[in-house]
């Protein structure tokens, strides 16, 4: 195709809605990815088949989309050993045993202080920080909804703002895709714009700081107090013994095996940066590093493991690809996410859309727009990865062809992702927050619902005006 024409913009539409109406990400994206195909001159169903397999294999064939691949399916085996050998429950016992907390506010502000802490991945944040002070929440008499809130708004939250974890390594993927000059110093540059994340974090904080409890929340606080964990017909999510499942009794749980992996590899991405950057840290590989650096932390995981006798070899081994089979679908996405990226170039999508935006809508009224976007989106499909996905491409390429600053647009995109995800009922981060507080599922969305859209009005307004003033 020579010409961007409106039949370019088919693939990703496809894409989009296919995603929304069945939940479906990996389904829709491969559809869009193969009408992609089929819509190049020359091309037909079967021949577009054929191409989208290609397609696969050209996105394997660039080193930095296969070391961020790479990266999810390892954290995931991280995650995995951390779990198996005691680390988290180490981690767990160790702050149990502290009796650090003895009033109402000291366990929520240990609820926020967790999330902030174990920033590796949301699910394993809202897991350990459910485990740890779920018990604290019930002796004092705080209501589960609570936790459930203040531990899914520093989940997703807290890991889209940290370039040093399977979030940062799955944008920054998508982000060289769409073959931006530095991924990493763009996705720096979006952090203090991402309004969305920011305002929930202060929102959450403030919730404990001045004991904010908005309708529903506050309603569910009184409750507690009179000594009902749940309303009347309301049902736990989970049955509370599987929360924390047992070990294996060879296995002494230990912090240290949870803590020193995760030190090993903060400490390694600005290493790693700043040795692929030749001493300059924003010129660094974004892929390279956090590939380097998690590949420290499971070194570390590993030898902790085996100098312990915790593990043999052979469970070591069979661990590591059971994690890493737990994240497949993340690497799936991605994969075709950018395989989607490719076609949607060949067809000219991002120029047709550039131009009929610069016809029918004001630049200044672009991140807003796509903040919009991206959060219905990722609230029909439960799914912020799934939305970034489909979003960040499109959004990056007609920004740049509008001739506008990227960060802005990245940032909404971002942000309306998190925003989709936080409201929506069926987001894994939600349903998990559920059952890591052991609370009713729609009781913990109704309650969530207020403070998500008084976070997405800050966010709304703060894109408004940074369009405004780019």
């Amino acid at each position: 195709m020579t010409e961007a024409s409106w039949i370019s913009i088919l693939p990703p539409l496809l894409a989009i809605v296919l995603a929304i109406s069945t939940r479906q990400v990996l389904l829709s994206l491969f559809l869009g990815v193969w009408l992609g195909y089929w819509l190049i001159p020359g091309g037909n169903p079967l021949s577009a088949l054929a191409e989208s397999m290609e397609g696969l294999v050209e996105v394997l064939s660039d080193a930095g989309d296969t070391k961020v691949i790479m990266f999810t399916l390892m954290i995931g085996g991280l995650i995995a050993i951390l779990e198996a050998c005691g680390g988290v429950r180490g981690f767990v016992n160790w702050l149990e045993k502290r009796n650090w907390v003895n009033r109402p506010g000291q366990a929520q502000w240990l609820s926020l202080l967790i999330g902030v802490v174990i920033f590796i991945e949301s699910n394993i944040t809202v897991l350990v920080a459910g485990s740890v002070c779920r018990p604290l929440f019930d002796k004092m008499k705080i209501a589960r909804e609570k936790l459930a809130y203040l531990i899914d708004s520093t989940s997703a939250p807290i890991c889209i703002l940290i370039p040093l974890n399977a979030w940062g390594a799955f944008n920054l993927g998508l982000l060289e895709g769409t073959g931006v000059e530095n991924s990493l110093e763009l996705f720096l540059a979006s952090i203090p714009l991402n309004f969305y994340a920011i305002s929930a974090l202060l929102l959450a904080v403030s919730s404990v700081a001045f004991n904010w409890n908005f309708d529903g929340m506050g309603k569910a606080m009184e409750r507690t107090r009179n000594g009902e964990l749940h309303w009347p017909g309301s049902t736990p999510v989970v049955d509370e013994e599987l929360l924390s499942p047992p070990l294996d009794p060879s296995v002494k749980p230990r912090a240290v095996n949870m803590l020193l992996p995760i030190i090993v590899m903060v400490v390694g991405m600005p290493v790693g940066l700043w040795i692929t950057g030749d001493g300059n840290l924003m010129k660094g590989s974004g892929s390279t590093s956090v590939l380097w650096a998690v590949g420290m932390a499971l070194l570390t995981a590993a030898t902790l493991v085996l100098t312990q006798r915790q593990m043999s070899l052979d469970k070591l081994n069979t661990t590591f690809v059971r994690g890493a089979g737990g994240v497949l679908p993340l690497a799936m996405i991605l994969l075709l996410a950018l395989a989607l990226g490719d076609v949607t170039g060949k067809l000219k999508t991002a120029e047709f859309v550039s131009a009929f935006i610069g016809d029918a809508i004001p630049v200044a009224m672009l991140p807003a727009l796509i903040f919009l976007v991206s959060g219905a989106i990722a609230f029909s499909v439960g799914s912020s990865w799934g939305t970034f996905a489909i979003m960040l491409p499109i959004a990056v390429a007609v920004a740049g062809d509008q001739g506008m600053a990227l960060a802005p647009v990245v940032a909404a995109v971002l942000s309306g992702g998190i925003f989709g995800d936080h409201a929506s009922p069926i987001s894994d981060t939600t349903i998990v927050s559920s059952m890591a507080s052991a609370c009713d599922h729609i009781d913990h969305v109704k309650t969530q619902l207020p403070y998500a859209l008084i976070a997405g009005g800050i966010a709304f307004t703060g894109f408004v005006i940074t369009g405004m003033t780019m």
